[in-house]
């Protein structure tokens, strides 16, 4: 039986991926500090090929031990997105480089990696269809740490780069602060929406489909070994404005658009799926799907705030 490693496990992807992971057959492992806690993977403890390991990926020893007898690492575990990388910069290059870096020290040759990486590394390039040997332009602290960690990883080789466009759907690990959770949440319970920089066109993909992508590379490995892919489709490429319209379709709220407000991310581009389309990977849920899943499940949810990643 293959087995699996898990680093951030117990977050927004993992908890996604680790049952999609069961399905497969895979001995799982998660590795994680909880340091959003654990309730996300409570129904995975009752599986016979299921462990828990409390830990940092800042901490070698704990990375090593971890690492034990696994045939594939799938590195999840980063402080991910540039507003929370910018409320504490030393945590984040910590975790999403010195972290990675730590992984990749103590991981064995034969053991790949598969490592979540992000198109924040693409920066802005406005009127541009970035494809995967678009030139890196990071313009946020969290897009530096996950560039400068996808080169460590892609010098030591044996390792599938995957930059994964804007995530957004339901989770048993929920999160607000992704792009169209938070215009669903806001307009949902707020009954207010107001945006800037509506005309900023981003790609998005969803939860699940970052997970396919997941168990799609492990079962995929030898054709995909030491490279990189973008993870989405070419049919979520829209701007904020279109995805706020797409949301009052279904909800009745105030809409807003402002001339104040900047996303210091810049995020501002179409992608090409092109590369792992090629493979025979596509994404299965659209952006319309994703949000009729959201409003149905927001509404019978108490979520506060807690549910940010910041």
């Amino acid at each position: 039986m293959t087995s699996v490693l898990v680093t951030g496990g117990a977050g927004y992807v993992g908890s996604t991926l680790v049952p999609m992971l069961f399905d497969e057959g895979y001995q799982v492992r998660v590795f994680d500090n909880l340091m959003h806690g654990g309730q996300g993977l409570l129904s995975c403890f009752s599986r016979r090929n299921f462990e828990f390991v409390r830990g940092d990926v800042r901490d070698e020893a704990a990375v090593a031990k971890a690492l034990k007898n696994a045939d594939v690492v799938i590195h999840l575990a980063a402080i991910v997105g540039y507003p929370t990388c910018k409320k504490d910069p030393n945590l984040a290059e910590d975790v999403n480089l010195h972290g990675t870096i730590s992984v990749k020290k103590c991981r064995a040759p034969a053991q790949l990696i598969i490592f979540a990486s992000t198109g924040s590394n693409y920066g802005a390039v406005p009127n541009q269809v970035c494809t995967e040997d678009t030139p890196l332009n990071p313009l946020t602290l969290y897009g530096l740490t996950k560039t400068e960690a996808e080169s460590h990883l892609l010098e030591a080789g044996n390792v599938i780069v995957y930059r994964f466009t804007t995530a957004f759907g339901l989770s048993p690990r929920m999160r607000l602060d992704l792009l169209v959770n938070d215009f669903v949440f806001s307009a949902l319970k707020r009954k207010q929406l107001i945006i800037y920089e509506k005309t900023y066109r981003r790609s998005f993909v969803h939860v699940r489909d970052i997970a396919r992508a997941l168990v799609f590379a492990i079962q995929n490995a030898e054709r995909m070994v030491d490279n990189v892919y973008n993870v989405g489709s070419e049919s979520m490429n829209a701007s904020k404005e279109e995805v706020a319209l797409r949301i009052r379709d279904k909800l009745d709220f105030l809409l807003h658009f402002a001339d104040f407000g900047h996303d210091e991310d810049e995020r501002n581009y179409e992608v090409s799926y092109a590369k792992i389309r090629s493979l025979g990977f596509e994404t299965t849920i659209s952006l319309d799907e994703g949000i009729h899943e959201l409003i149905q499940g927001l509404e019978v949810l108490d979520v506060p705030r807690a549910y940010s990643n910041v």
